[in-house]
């Protein structure tokens, strides 16, 4: 596993892409300080202030394109599993179908791109983590870490949060277990493990998709990372793709 870091660049998933069109496929986690082309999912600009963490693995794909989509709850895992060495398990959740939130707040980004490379797949996985500060925005709350962490474990002798680059090296190794055993054992144990973490399931859900919104009960996730909405009619409908939004009023 590489690593690269930069102190300014115009996305680590732009540079990924560049990487990736020149066959440069060996693993790599790419990372800067700032990043002045920040991208969210579609097309949404991504804050990206000093201090927190902006990342983007390169991996190579052992199966098939369609199957590639599926990282992204890896990636919500790894980030899940990256926050937890630093607080409380019981305050992180995942909400579908890949952002992380610590305490009902938005704290981290995903956005997944892939391609071919002389028939090889790749796959770009951007990551992004508020750790010392968060964006205020209309569209959702958010949060950033240190907003979790005490002062006492900050102003220790050791203290538990040293910079972005520490929360890397732990964001890259819980991935590539994560990516190691959805290649080997497929993603049942990567659903399970979503599904421990993830908030909103047995609740009351509202789809918007492109065309059509739908509301129901969201009930689980089937096997290809579908949300299945169970609306008044008993039908499961299931959401391959759109934003979702739960609440806890009874429908």
């Amino acid at each position: 596993m590489r690593f690269l870091h930069f102190e300014t660049i115009d996305s680590t998933l732009s540079e990924a892409k560049r990487r990736a069109a020149v066959g440069d496929l060996d693993t790599l986690w790419i990372s800067a300080v700032s990043q002045s082309e920040g991208r969210g999912r579609r097309g949404r600009e991504w804050v990206s202030d000093h201090g927190n963490l902006y990342c983007t693995g390169l991996y190579l794909h052992h199966g098939e394109l369609a199957s590639a989509a599926r990282l992204s709850f890896v990636a919500a895992l790894a980030v899940a599993q990256t926050l937890e060495q630093y607080i409380t398990p019981d305050l992180i959740s995942i909400k579908w179908p890949n952002d992380v939130l610590v305490d009902g707040k938005k704290i981290a980004g995903i956005l997944l791109e892939s391609g071919t490379y002389e028939g090889e797949i790749w796959v770009a996985v951007g990551i992004g983590i508020n750790l010392v500060s968060h964006p205020k925005l209309e569209s959702y709350t958010a949060t950033h870490l240190l907003a979790h962490i005490s002062k006492d474990q900050l102003n220790s002798a050791e203290p538990i949060f040293t910079g972005a680059q520490p929360v890397l090296a732990i964001l890259a190794q819980k991935f590539d277990f994560g990516c190691r055993l959805y290649t080997n054992e497929g993603f049942e144990p990567i659903r399970q493990a979503w599904l421990k973490r993830a908030v909103g399931i047995q609740g009351p859900v509202t789809a918007r998709l492109a065309n059509e919104t739908i509301e129901g009960v969201a009930v689980g996730m089937d096997g290809e990372g579908a949300l299945e909405v169970q609306i008044s009619s008993g039908k499961i409908v299931k959401i391959h793709a759109g934003d979702v939004f739960f609440s806890s009023r009874v429908l």
